[in-house]
Parts: structure tokens; C-alpha cells; sequence
């Protein structure tokens, strides 16, 4: 495990100077929208934006010039739209489940004079169609244990790409999750930990690399990446 440590100031910069307008609208937004749809247990604006903007770009410095990157379980934007606002150059696919969602996604885009292609389904029936095997990154943040996030997240990325899940502590979450990685293509995982300012909590990125093809059995669906964790 590598200990990692992001520039706290410059990213606090980036989003309350540099684009204070795109992340105070964003912010606004979930407040408003929160109330129809359950987007986030966060509404304090300085819980907002340490809890989910900063840890959001905090991931920007591990993706590459130009990624085409897609976004496992998108819920409110987390990490995608922060990413969006500081880095021009990644281009984003959101898949999320639920349409409600989608539907903030979208208003959020728009409002905020972002791009991104947003996808209402599953990712488990994604990854077996159109979308496999098609992206640089793959990315999530909050969505399941590792060793399930990866049967849904590896599947979209070629050979050569990475995934990056955002975690809490995430130790034993990546030591658990070995033989799925293995199984699903995946290569050299690094660990890297942090600390959120102002005591607001232990954080790490884990990025693993895609070395072979996701053979065509995973992600296996219905279900079965939850309940019988590879």
C-alpha cells in the first residue's frame, strides 16, 4: 500500500476559485434535487464539498490524457462530474440503474455545460453487450466490495486499461479480492491511502490493470456478482 498525498490546497483551489461557479451550481443542484430523489445523505455545503467533491478530483491525478472512461453506478455524479469539471479532456459514459437518476444526471449536465453519454441500465447486461471491452477506464465510487466491483467493472476495459475504485480504507477489500482479478483479466493493483482534511476521514484509490481479456462468462448476471463474490 502506497501513501498518497494529494495537493489539498491546489484541489480546494480548483473547485472554490477556478470553478467555484460549475461546483457551487452542482452543489445547489443536489440540494434542490435531493429532495425528490434521495441523491445523498450530504446536504451541508462543507460536507459537500470535502466529502464529495475534493475525494471526487482528488482520482484525476491516476487517469490519463484524453481517457475515454466509463462510470460504474453513477447515483448522483460522484466521482464523474467533479472529474468532468477539472479535466476537459476525459470523455464519460455514466451507467446507472435507476431512471430517476439518470434523469438528474442529465439536468446536471446540462445545467453545468458538461458532455458525457448517460446510460440507464445495468452493468452486468452492459458488459456482455456493446459496451465491452470498449474503454481505458473504468471507474466507481461507493458501489459494492471489491471483489463484486471488479466482475462489473473490468468487463468494459481493454487490454491495457485500468479500473480505479474509490474506497474507504480498502485493505482488506483488495486482499479479499485476488482471485477474482485474476479471474477477470486483471493485473498489478496499487493501493493508495489518504486522509480527507478537516478529520473528514480515511479514503484510498485502487487502481488495477487490465492484462487479459474478462473471459466471456463474466460479469455471470442476475445477481449472482453480490451473492456469490468471485
Amino acid at each position: 500500500m502506497a501513501t498518497f498525498t494529494p495537493c489539498f490546497q491546489e484541489y480546494l483551489h480548483k473547485i472554490t476559485v477556478d470553478n467555484r461557479e460549475k461546483f457551487d451550481c452542482f452543489s445547489a443542484l443536489l440540494v434542490e434535487f435531493n429532495r425528490k430523489y434521495n441523491l445523498t445523505s450530504i446536504t451541508e455545503a462543507r460536507e459537500i464539498v470535502y466529502k464529495h467533491f475534493l475525494d471526487s478530483v482528488i482520482g484525476e491525478k491516476l487517469l490519463t490524457e484524453g481517457a475515454r472512461v466509463l462510470e460504474v453506478g453513477s447515483g448522483a455524479g460522484f466521482p464523474s462530474i467533479p472529474l468532468m469539471i477539472v479535466r476537459e479532456d476525459l470523455r464519460f459514459t455514466l451507467v446507472e440503474s435507476t431512471g430517476k437518476k439518470c434523469d438528474f444526471l442529465r439536468i446536471a449536465l446540462q445545467k453545468l455545460g458538461l458532455k458525457a453519454e448517460v446510460v440507464n441500465g445495468r452493468a452486468e447486461e452492459l458488459a456482455r453487450q456493446d459496451f465491452r471491452e470498449r474503454f481505458d477506464v473504468s471507474l466507481a465510487r461507493a458501489v459494492a466490495q471489491l471483489n463484486t466491483l471488479a466482475e462489473y467493472c473490468l468487463p468494459f476495459v481493454k487490454v491495457g486499461g485500468y479500473m480505479l475504485a474509490y474506497k474507504g480504507e480498502g485493505a482488506e477489500e483488495l486482499q479479499q479480492a485476488k482471485r477474482a482479478l485474476s479471474l477477470l483479466g486483471g493485473g498489478k493493483a496499487e493501493h493508495f491511502s489518504y486522509e480527507l482534511p478537516e478529520g473528514f476521514g480515511a479514503r484510498s484509490l485502487i487502481r488495477i490493470e487490465k492484462v487479459s481479456p474478462t473471459p466471456a462468462r463474466y460479469p455471470r448476471g442476475q445477481g449472482r456478482e453480490r451473492r456469490d463474490p468471485l
